[in-house]
C-alpha cells in the first residue's frame, strides 16, 4: 500500500477570491502584519481573458522533494513518513533564510518579530486530532480541500495549470481544477 501524500486541491472554478482561507489561517495562527502562510492570487487576464474572474489559493505545496528541507543547514524541516506533511520546527530555525531563498513557490515566510522562517504546516496538529486544517474548513465554497494525492480520483485534477510555475525538480504536490470557460451566448 502506497504511502498519503496530504495535499491541498485547489478547484479554480469554485473559488470566488474571498480571502477566507488565507483569513482564517492568518488568524488562527496569529501571524503578524508582514507574514501570510496562504495567499488568494487572481489568474491574470492573458491567462483567463474573461469578465469573470478566477483565483488561485495557495500556501505551502508539501513538495515531494522539498528545497526549503534540503537548504536548512540546522535540519529544522522535516517531511513526515506517514503523509508527506513539510514541518518546520522553529525552536531549531536560526534565521539565516535559505529556506525562503531557496524555495521556488515562496512559502516560507520571514517573520520579522520571531527574526525566524516560518511556513504552512498544513495544520497537522489538527490532522492528528482528525480535524482538517482551518483553510480548508472555512473555505465557504469548497473550493479547497485536503487530498491524498496517492488516493485522488479527480480526472480534472491538474498539478501544473498555466501561470503555475513547472518545477518537477521538488514535484509540489498541490493539484487544481482550472476555471472552466464561460458559456458563449450568441444571438
Amino acid at each position: 500500500m502506497k504511502k498519503k501524500q496530504y495535499a491541498f486541491l485547489v478547484n479554480m472554478d469554485k473559488c470566488i477570491g474571498c480571502f477566507t482561507c488565507a483569513m482564517a489561517c492568518k488568524n488562527f495562527y496569529h501571524q503578524p502584519k508582514n507574514v501570510a502562510w496562504r495567499n488568494v492570487y487572481p489568474v491574470s487576464e492573458e491567462i483567463y481573458p474573461h469578465r469573470d474572474r478566477a483565483f488561485m489559493s495557495l500556501s505551502c505545496n508539501h513538495c515531494e522533494h522539498p528545497a526549503c528541507l534540503k537548504a536548512c543547514p540546522v535540519r529544522a524541516y522535516t517531511k513526515r513518513e506517514e503523509d508527506g506533511v513539510v514541518i518546520q520546527n522553529n525552536d531549531r530555525c536560526i534565521g539565516c533564510t535559505n529556506c525562503i531563498r531557496s524555495c521556488p513557490y515562496g512559502a516560507p515566510k520571514y517573520d520579522s518579530e520571531l527574526k525566524k522562517a516560518v511556513k504552512c504546516d498544513l495544520c497537522h496538529i489538527r490532522l492528528d486530532a482528525g480535524l482538517n486544517p482551518v483553510c480548508t474548513k472555512s473555505c465557504p465554497t469548497g473550493a479547497l480541500s485536503l487530498v491524498d494525492i496517492n488516493n485522488l480520483n479527480e480526472p480534472n485534477a491538474v498539478q501544473y495549470p498555466e501561470g503555475f510555475p513547472r518545477m518537477k525538480k521538488v514535484n509540489p504536490s498541490t493539484r487544481f481544477i482550472l476555471p472552466k470557460m464561460p458559456n458563449i451566448v450568441r444571438d
